[in-house]
């Protein structure tokens, strides 16, 4: 990853062509599949056409050019082999995945140009840049919580984003999250470990999504955050990052390359 001080490099030229396009939706019932749904034709990009629950995924796999698969996650996986068979590009936005589900995309990076994210927003994607660096430059003395905030039907706690911020404060620390993730606290938990990266999930209302990673160092506290304030800015960057997926050779690719960072 670049430095912040670092030049930004214009982004590849794969794909960075694709008015012409056409954009397969897995979930294309859902939520994100019928806001990224509107917004294809604003953009001038054609919707090869949709799946979901209980649809043979293969057929869309084979007619576009690049595939977003916002479904779920007992769903994923199927979506994801038909991808891999086809040899289309993915954008996996589904969130919710276990270790399983990571392992099926790894092996399929193989075959196939995979994105898979936790969160679609450009302004997230920076964040995550941002929380990355400053856990770099304050070290594992500085507590890090991250507080996440939903709408009552959300059904995944952490987040993806949230898990994808954690992520970010693992990396800048040179270590893994799931060797120093706590999810919740109650009862008698004990003092704070160092070096721990605590999650609280909040969950009501219409909430598309709000995220804040809190660095708390004796005497300050530093917070970086991002607001959803609806769909749109997640179909934005999910259809900004097929259009830059379109095309790529077999690899697994990221949000932040996306930004050209």
């Amino acid at each position: 990853m670049s430095s912040l001080a670092d030049p930004v490099s214009p982004p590849p030229s794969p794909g960075s062509q694709a008015n012409a396009i056409a954009i397969g939706l897995y979930g294309s019932a859902g939520r994100m599949g019928q806001a990224i749904t509107l917004m294809l034709a604003d953009e001038g990009i054609a919707l090869a056409g949709g799946a979901d629950a209980g649809d043979d995924p293969a057929p869309l796999a084979r007619m576009a050019d690049v595939l977003v698969d916002f479904s779920t996650p007992s769903a994923m996986e199927a979506n994801l082999a038909a991808a891999r068979a086809a040899g289309t590009p993915i954008l996996i936005g589904t969130t919710g995945l276990t270790r399983a589900h990571h392992a099926a995309i790894e092996a399929a990076t193989r075959d196939v140009a995979v994105l898979q994210t936790g969160n679609t927003s450009l302004g997230v994607t920076l964040l995550s840049l941002l929380v990355r660096e400053a856990a770099a430059r304050l070290g594992a003395e500085w507590d890090v919580e991250i507080v996440e905030f939903h709408h009552r039907h959300k059904v995944d706690a952490p987040s993806g984003t949230a898990l994808l911020l954690g992520e970010s404060v693992a990396a800048g620390r040179g270590t893994a999250l799931g060797e120093v993730r706590v999810d919740s606290r109650a009862g008698l938990s004990g003092a704070r470990t160092e070096g721990t990266i605590g999650f609280a999930s909040l969950r009501g209302g219409s909430v598309v999504g709000d995220h804040q990673v809190v660095f708390a160092g004796d005497g300050e506290r530093l917070e970086l955050g991002h607001r959803g304030d609806g769909r749109v800015i997640f179909a934005r960057g999910a259809i900004r990052a097929a259009r830059w997926l379109a095309g790529r050779p077999p690899g697994r690719y990221s949000m932040i390359e996306v930004l050209g960072l």
